[in-house]
C-alpha cells in the first residue's frame, strides 16, 4: 500500500468501519496503520467528506487531550491516512474475557465528561478504544455533536459489558 507515493508493506487487515478499512502496515521494521476511506453506504449515518471530516475530528479531539495515535500523513488522492500504531487488545477482548478493569470505567468516565464539556460525542463501541500498558486510546477519530442518547452512559455502556447488545453484535460477527 501507498501513502502519497511512499511504499508500506501491508501485514493484515485489523477493521472495518462506518468510514473505511484499516490496515496493519510496516515500513523499516515500523508498524502503522493505514485507514483507506470506503463509500459504501450507511443506513445510520451520513457522511459529507469522509477523509476531511476524519482529519477535522481528529484535529478537534486531539486539541481536547484526547489520547489517540498521532496521524502522521493524509493522502487526498487516495483517501488513506496513515497514523501511528498502538499495540494492544480492544476493549472489546477484554470484555469478551470478562477482564475489564475498574481503571478502564473511570478512564471512559473521564474522556466523556472532558468530551461534554465540549458537547461532542465519540463513537464509543469498544472495538474504537485499545489498552497500552492500562492506558485507554481511542483509535478512531469520529467525534459528533453531542446527543444524549449516544453519551458513554446512555450507549456505550450497553457495549463495555456483556449485556444482550454486545451479546447480539457478537452473534452477528
Amino acid at each position: 500500500m501507498k501513502v502519497n507515493n511512499i511504499d508500506y508493506e501491508e501485514i493484515c487487515l485489523l477493521g472495518k468501519g462506518k468510514g473505511g478499512y484499516s490496515y496493519l502496515v510496516k515500513k523499516d521494521n515500523i508498524y502503522y496503520v493505514i485507514k483507506q476511506i470506503h463509500h459504501e453506504p450507511c443506513s445510520y449515518y451520513h457522511f459529507a467528506n469522509k477523509l476531511e471530516t476524519e482529519v477535522k475530528d481528529y484535529n478537534r479531539l486531539k486539541d481536547i487531550g484526547i489520547l489517540m495515535p498521532k496521524l502522521l500523513e493524509v493522502d487526498y488522492e487516495n483517501e488513506r491516512i496513515l497514523k501511528e500504531y498502538i499495540e494492544g487488545d480492544t476493549i472489546l477482548e477484554y470484555v469478551k474475557q470478562d477482564k475489564v478493569k475498574d481503571i478502564y470505567f473511570k478512564q471512559i468516565n473521564k474522556i466523556s465528561n472532558i468530551l461534554y464539556s465540549f458537547h461532542l460525542n465519540i463513537d464509543y463501541f469498544p472495538t474504537n478504544f485499545i489498552v497500552k500498558d492500562d492506558i485507554l486510546y481511542y483509535i478512531d477519530f469520529e467525534c459528533n455533536e453531542y446527543m444524549e442518547q449516544y453519551n458513554f452512559k446512555n450507549w456505550g455502556i450497553k457495549y463495555w459489558k456483556k449485556t444482550k447488545e454486545l451479546l447480539d453484535y457478537l452473534k452477528k460477527c
